[in-house]
């Protein structure tokens, strides 16, 4: 990659594997180092790597003299079809991801679906989860394929197949179709964040030791259940969600043992938390998500939650 870009025109910055290092310290060593080598508003950032090299690197070309372009190249299945697509950047802190962070599209996506054949199988399963999201907010059909097909996109051959990749592009199309409608999230786009809620807290709480897709396909799960418990969503599309997710070999329930106080506790400093409420992208059924009258998020009360949560 740097012979194509030219040597002396490129600087390799490299950060540490894992969303705990997705912070503001880093953000400000990155910062620093570009400084130093005398980087300006001509410079662009080439983020090469996974969901959190992608929403820090973002972070950095949005904040960088005010703003320099940004290139994400995802080497990863849920920065391929998630955190590359949307312009969402960011870093976490102590009380919760992403919540100092900025929109910032990026210049270019390039994706390459023949670098899953290196993934380590946890993390290719990992990205699954955002597949069967897309599916479930906006997909009936895409939803059957990916739940019918998960078995063999995610064994040997099947990440670097024709099919992974329409199954790739097809997540993309929905999640771009969404944030075209709704760049800045003030409604529709917010769908997008369903299982994210929760996941985001069960993610925290567990100290990273869950990756990403691992936590927001918990989170599917339980607020699929949070959404028929308290009427919102048809009968059986919990099960429908939880299925899938279980022939991914993904979680669908909270480890044990888990304080679920401190779940409750970290939403409540999520980004979605509104006037002391905690708000909510759920499922109508598959494919259809409801609140279209309501700013496309549900209200749910701390006892509706400890009911599923338990």
């Amino acid at each position: 990659m740097l012979n194509g870009l030219g040597k002396d025109k490129t600087d390799v910055l490299i950060i540490p594997a894992g969303e705990s290092n997705k912070t503001r310290d880093t953000w400000a060593r990155l910062t620093d180092q570009m400084l130093a080598k005398g980087y300006g508003r001509d410079s662009t950032v080439i983020a090469l790597g996974g969901g959190v090299v992608g929403d820090l690197a973002g972070f950095v070309a949005a904040t960088f003299m005010r703003g320099i372009p940004v290139v994400q190249v995802p080497t990863t299945l849920v920065a391929m079809v998630d955190a590359s697509i949307g312009g969402k950047t960011g870093v976490d802190t102590y009380l919760g991801k992403n919540l100092v962070g900025v929109f910032h599209f990026p210049a270019a996506v390039l994706i390459d679906p023949q670098v899953l054949a290196t993934l380590p199988f946890r993390e290719l399963r990992a990205g699954f989860a955002e597949i069967v999201k897309h599916g479930v907010i906006a997909n009936d059909a895409y939803f059957r394929e990916v739940a019918s097909s998960a078995r063999n996109l995610l064994d040997k051959g099947g990440p670097e197949s024709d099919r992974m990749l329409s199954v790739i592009v097809q997540s993309i199309e929905i999640k771009a179709d969404i944030v075209s409608r709704d760049e800045r999230e003030d409604g529709l786009r917010k769908t997008l964040n369903f299982g994210h809620t929760i996941g985001h807290a069960v993610e925290l709480v567990s100290g990273f030791s869950l990756l990403h897709g691992e936590a927001v396909a918990i989170g599917m799960a339980l607020e699929g259940r949070l959404a028929e418990r308290i009427g919102v969503a048809q009968a059986g599309t919990a099960e429908a969600i939880i299925e899938a997710l279980r022939t991914a070999g993904l979680p669908t329930e909270l480890p044990r043992p888990f304080e679920k106080g401190a779940v409750l506790e970290a939403m409540r400093s999520d980004k979605k938390a509104r006037s002391g409420k905690t708000m909510f992208a759920l499922p109508l059924r598959i494919g259809a998500m409801a609140g279209a009258d309501t700013g496309w998020t549900v209200s749910v009360t701390d006892d509706q939650l400890r009911e599923v949560l338990a």
